[in-house]
């Protein structure tokens, strides 16, 4: 009898991706572009079988990598059934294109998919700094593929790619009165440029606060996660191929 159930549990674990989910972060490894790529993944136990999850991509601040990220997240994720992912930059000082995206993250969401059930209309963006920045690029890039955006200290440094967005993604900023690397003036340049263009955008200036994300982390996760959790895309997600050599 022992023997058939844990056969029957075997069996079933073919079938259900889900039940591998672990409440601890692993260290994972794809291939994009030709390169072997790390990213941190953490799959909570609390997935509900047979219930497509949504996946927070969470991209790390200059000098870090995706665990620093994920590992503020876990908490709110095992609560909400979130699935997280931290890539890495190619270059951990920061975030480029073509090499970091759209393309490597469009590969790891792919990848995600086909050993969990992801909810393809749940896809969410998070940043950090330089992570919050390229979050911004490539909600802009990848507007139909992505449901929402939400970050933490980052501006839009490429006005220009507001123009190439085919829907209006929704997007969160918190910035901190006293954030030295992204100041007021210049988050706030970001919101009323793509307000002017039709976008919804939630900014969030925290009082005596400064760049630091990390002690303050739990509570910046939940304004994020209260504003992603209301957006899904109406469609199946749309990924968009550019030809990066012009």
């Amino acid at each position: 009898m022992k023997l058939t159930i844990l056969f029957l549990t075997l069996l079933l674990c073919i079938f259900v991706p889900e039940c591998f989910a672990r409440d601890d972060i692993t260290k994972e490894l794809i291939t994009s572009n030709g390169k072997a790529r790390a990213y941190y993944l953490y799959v909570p136990s609390t997935l509900k079988p047979n219930t497509p999850a949504p996946l927070i991509i969470a991209l790390h601040g200059s000098g870090r990598t995706g665990i620093t990220l994920v590992e503020k997240w876990k908490d709110l994720a095992k609560k909400e059934g979130i699935i997280l992912a931290g890539p890495d930059a190619s270059d951990l000082r920061g975030w480029g294109a073509p090499q970091d995206g759209p393309d490597y993250l469009r590969d790891l969401v792919e990848e995600l998919k086909t050993k969990y059930l992801v909810n393809p209309r749940r896809v969410y963006l998070f940043g950090h700094s330089a992570g919050a920045s390229f979050a911004l690029r490539i909600s802009l890039l990848e507007s139909e593929y992505f449901a929402a955006t939400a970050v933490h200290a980052g501006a839009l440094n490429a006005m220009e790619l507001i123009e190439l967005a085919k829907r209006k993604i929704p997007i969160s900023i918190q910035v901190g009165d006293s954030d030295q690397s992204f100041p007021l003036k210049t988050v706030r340049s970001t919101r009323d440029a793509l307000k002017e263009s039709g976008f919804t955008v939630d900014l969030i200036e925290i009082p005596n606060h400064d760049h630091w994300y990390y002690d303050g982390a739990a509570k910046f996760n939940l304004t994020a996660w209260e504003f992603l959790k209301k957006y899904e895309l109406d469609a199946e997600p749309k990924y968009q191929k550019y030809n990066w050599n012009h």
